[in-house]
């Protein structure tokens, strides 16, 4: 129950009516009026902008369309009051059973309620993490995977059919590194000492990979030259990253549902075909780009390649796909790539990209663009990076990663649940802080805390009201009379509950489950408050003396910890029922 949706599309009918009667001219466009929060919470529960862009269209001044508005949208028993303010804004009061509505429907869908129709089936696909399989993750690709893994669950919750897909980045120069660093771990487990010179991975990570080899070949490999154990190892090593990436991922509670491989591009005709779709459109010629701005690097030289014409879709200069050697660029596998989603029948696609990757955005909107006619979005989100702090100063690197903090430490360090809500709270491209000090103290300062613990006072309050002998299950609660809810603190508490459907939806619309987290943050200091007031004012306490009264009062309650639950779900965090 969306009950913004609801009402506007009360403001649409009364609109029409006017229509009918004469007032409004026919054939206006109602596609521009909206219903939403007003500014000022003083000013009603709602507020819609149908004078104002109406005016014009309709050649009427603005308030003598909202007056006339006003007067139909006052017979229907739902608005309790419709003000005109300034030029022409109508702000609207609700009657305090529509907001009795709003509990019940919260109790009786449950943790469904907020969900929609809205995505409609479509298919989307959201690429995330594909990181390099060289050694485990590190903090920052902790970030990248609870954001695109939060996206994927706000999607499915508002009704969009989502695939989570990881690109294995496995045809690369970066796989040889691999293969000749685990060669010389491999060698290590034989007692001789690894040579792990410049430009080899360091980290101790390779050394149970080494011992594996030694168990898989035994001592066959060590006196053979590099052509003939380099593709044996890359293979076997490549997969061992895999294993420990994706045993990283279900550490933080992210599962992919397709892993996909660059290398599986290479030698199928993947790569010459897309290509070759490209050219069957004209967007591919050969040619000689510009020199770059500033000051020219020392081996630049004017080169003709292979150049897709990426201008024809909104970039801003044409990229290479094609070396004058005859390689491929790196552009032209991640063409090729995508592709393949679009031959896979998605409606739309994500990437979730490091911060470092921006440069690569309007290019592979070219790309999608051009193959898929126009007909399939891609959005790309680019994570900043997360600074990590400890004890008022930078958290060092991971010895065990030899060059930076893994994501198991940082999983280790603060848990899953807490880590995953940190992530959300700020929006993707602006730069966190992860304090491990601050994000495991109990304060108001610290979200996930806040929000675990308005959800652990739901509890308690059902806790107790069953010890007193209390009815509290859903359906008992959803059936109760709420007309005694009506102070005006109880009143905006259920005001903050209405907001979660259509949060849900600007969020899905958006690709922003940050919102979530901050929606979250500010329900859980609402009920905090309300219950705080209660300390002082007895009539606002959950518990009565009346049952029925208590039952009323629990219904509120209970409301708001099934929107935090729900919430917390799409964030892929377990709720705590009880703070410890």
């Amino acid at each position: 129950m969306n009950l913004f949706a609801d009402i506007r599309a009360l403001v649409i009918d009364a609109l029409g009516a006017l229509q009918a009667e004469g007032t409004l001219p026919a054939g206006l466009d109602f596609a521009n009026v909206s219903v939403e929060p007003p500014r000022d919470a003083a000013h009603g529960d709602m507020a819609t902008n149908a004078a104002m862009v109406l005016a014009k269209p309709a050649g009427m001044p603005p308030r003598a369309i909202a007056e006339a508005l006003a007067a139909k949208l006052m017979a229907d028993p739902r608005v309790a009051g419709a003000d005109v303010a300034g030029p022409g804004f109508l702000n609207m009061a609700l009657a305090p059973a529509v907001w009795h509505g709003i509990l019940r429907s919260a109790l009786i869908g449950g943790r469904a309620f907020g969900s929609s129709d809205l995505g409609a089936g479509q298919k989307v696909n959201v690429e995330f993490v594909s990181a390099n399989p060289t050694g485990p993750m590190h903090v920052g690709h902790v970030r990248g995977a609870v954001v695109g893994d939060a996206l994927a669950n706000l999607l499915a919750f508002a009704g969009w059919d989502v695939t989570r897909e990881y690109y294995i980045n496995d045809g690369g120069a970066q796989v040889d590194v691999l293969a000749r660093s685990a060669f010389e771990r491999y060698r290590q487990a034989h007692g001789l000492d690894p040579e792990i010179r410049e430009g080899l991975y360091p980290g101790e990570y390779l050394v149970p990979v080494g011992e594996a080899l030694k168990d898989a070949f035994g001592a066959s490999l060590l006196d053979q030259p590099e052509e003939a154990w380099l593709a044996k190892v890359r293979e076997f090593a490549t997969d061992r990253m895999m294993q420990m990436i994706r045993d990283d991922l279900a550490a933080l509670g992210v599962r992919m549902d397709v892993y996909s491989s660059e290398k599986a591009l290479y030698g199928t005709g993947q790569i010459e075909a897309a290509i070759d779709t490209l050219r069957g459109m004209g967007l591919i010629y050969e040619g000689t780009l510009e020199p770059p701005k500033g000051q020219l690097p020392e081996d630049w030289e004017p080169r003709v390649q292979t150049l897709f014409r990426s201008t024809a879709h909104g970039d801003d200069v044409d990229r290479p796909v094609q070396k004058s050697d005859g390689s491929w660029t790196y552009f032209a596998p991640d063409i090729a790539y995508h592709y393949n989603k679009v031959k896979r029948g998605f409606d739309q696609l994500i990437d979730i990209f490091g911060a470092d990757h921006g440069g690569y955005v309007k290019r592979m909107k070219a790309a999608v663009s051009a193959l898929s006619n126009g007909r399939v979005p891609l959005d790309i989100k680019l994570i900043q990076l997360v600074k990590l702090w400890k004890n008022g100063e930078p958290f060092k690197m991971s010895k065990r990663a030899g060059t930076f903090v893994t994501l198991r430490d940082v999983v280790e360090m603060a848990g899953a649940d807490v880590t995953r809500f940190i992530m959300l709270t700020r929006k993707n491209d602006v730069a966190l802080d992860f304090d491990f000090d601050k994000v495991l103290e109990q304060s108001k300062d610290n979200p996930v805390f806040y929000v675990q613990y308005a959800n652990a006072r739901v509890n308690s309050i059902l806790r107790k009201a069953r010890e007193a002998g209390l009815e509290v299950d859903d359906a008992v609660l959803a059936g109760v009379d709420l007309a005694g809810l009506n102070h005006p603190a109880e009143i905006a508490m259920a005001r903050k509950i209405a907001e979660w459907p259509r949060l849900v939806e600007i969020a899905a619309r958006t690709n922003e489950p940050h919102r979530v987290a901050f929606y979250l943050y500010e329900l859980a200091s609402e009920f905090h408050g309300l219950w705080n007031r209660g300390n002082d004012e007895a009539s606002l306490r959950f518990l009565q003396d009346d049952p029925a009264t208590s039952q009323a009062k629990i219904a509120l309650a209970r409301a708001t910890g099934v929107v935090i639950c729900a919430g917390l779900g799409i964030l892929g965090v377990t709720p705590v029922e009880e703070m410890r």
